[in-house]
C-alpha cells in the first residue's frame, strides 16, 4: 500500500513532511549539517542499507533539500551538499534533538551541546516568540480563521 501524499493539502506540516519526514531522510539531513558529503560516508555513518539512502539522498535532491555536485573528473565522483532549502531545516533538527534529550535521552550520553561558534557559549533552547522576544506555549497562540485573514490581509 502506497503511503498519502499530501502535495496539495492546505497543512505546510502535511507537506513538508512529504518532502523530509521520513527518519531516515532527517537523519540524512542532519549528517549532512554535520559535514558529511560522500554517499559511502552517509552509509557508513547511519549504518543504511544502500537501497534506502539511494532513494533518500535521490528524494532530498528533488525537494531541493540537497543538491548533487560533481567532483571527480567526468562524473565519476559526486557529494550532497545542502541547499538553502536544507539549510533552513538547522532550527527543525534542532529543536528535534533538544525535545528528543529532554523526554527521550540516550541512557549513556549527555543532551545536546551545541555552541556558538563565536563565543563557545551554549545555544538557549529553541523556543517559539512573540514579536516582542517573549517565549510562547500553545496556549499562547491561536490562529485566524481563513475568512479573517483574508478581510485583513
Amino acid at each position: 500500500m502506497a503511503r498519502k501524499r499530501f502535495d496539495d493539502s492546505n497543512c505546510s506540516v502535511a507537506r513538508a513532511l512529504n518532502e523530509v519526514g521520513d527518519w531516515w531522510s532527517l537523519l540524512i539531513v542532519l549528517q549532512a549539517m554535520y559535514g558529511t558529503r560522500r554517499f559511502v560516508d552517509f552509509q557508513q555513518e547511519l549504518g543504511i542499507a544502500r537501497n534506502i539512502l539511494c532513494d533518500r539522498l535521490a528524494r532530498l535532491v528533488d525537494n531541493e533539500v540537497l543538491r548533487k555536485v560533481e567532483v571527480g573528473e567526468h562524473g565519476s565522483r559526486h557529494e550532497y551538499r545542502l541547499t538553502e532549502k536544507g539549510r533552513d531545516l538547522f532550527p527543525v533538527v534542532v529543536a528535534l534533538r533538544q525535545w528528543g534529550d529532554k523526554w527521550n535521552p540516550a541512557p549513556h550520553c549527555g543532551a545536546l551541546d551545541l555552541r556558538d561558534r563565536a563565543t563557545g557559549q551554549s545555544i538557549r533552547p529553541m523556543t517559539v516568540q512573540s514579536a516582542d522576544g517573549e517565549p510562547l506555549s500553545v496556549r499562547d497562540v491561536f490562529m485566524p480563521d481563513a475568512e479573517s485573514t483574508s478581510k485583513t490581509g
